[in-house]
């Protein structure tokens, strides 16, 4: 017979966040592929090449995730494609510039995730503790979904934002020097 206690809201179930870690969140390779894109103009295959020197070599996107993605954003006219040869040379369009300098925050976080996914893929795979603390931010955002004001954005914005360059950085100095 199960106990029916009252369920802990923050109680992780088992089974979740169990995969491997995600490299991309939605629309993470669509602004990373029209950065790339802006820098300087590129065939599929180079951009293939070029995320998975971002990610030192532990992760490269397949074909499958990438030209579908190009065709997105060249139906956007975000980018524009030009037959070279056997290949389409993909080039930003004006308006990929604009949408690209209006994300300018989000591509921020794109990086970030990036180095975070590096690390993880990498092996330096979270503690079950981790694990269950990120649940609990999960659920504790789904708890207070339809109370957002835009003070109350900004204020979660930062929260979440400051901790995760703070994790990102590693330890700092006082608390190297309290671990024995």
């Amino acid at each position: 017979m199960r106990d029916h206690a009252p369920h802990d809201p923050f109680e992780r179930r088992p089974g979740r966040g169990e995969r491997g870690p995600r490299v991309f969140a939605p629309g993470d390779l669509k602004l990373l592929m029209l950065s790339m894109l802006a820098e300087q103009p590129g065939h599929g295959y180079d951009l293939i090449r070029q995320i998975e020197g971002l990610f030192d070599g532990s992760y490269s996107p397949s074909p499958g995730v990438i030209y579908p993605t190009l065709n997105f954003l060249e139906e956007a006219e975000l980018i524009s494609g030009q037959i070279q040869g056997s290949k389409r040379l993909y080039v930003i369009t004006e308006v990929g510039r604009q949408s690209l300098a209006e994300q300018a925050v989000a591509l921020d976080g794109v990086r970030m995730r990036i180095e975070l996914s590096k690390r993880a893929l990498r092996g330096h795979d979270r503690p079950p503790e981790i694990n269950e603390a990120v649940g609990n931010l999960r659920h504790a955002l789904h708890m207070h979904s339809g109370r957002w004001t835009p003070e109350e954005i900004e204020r979660v914005r930062g929260l979440l934002n400051d901790t995760a360059r703070a994790i990102a950085s590693g330890p700092t100095d006082s608390v190297q020097e309290k671990t024995p």
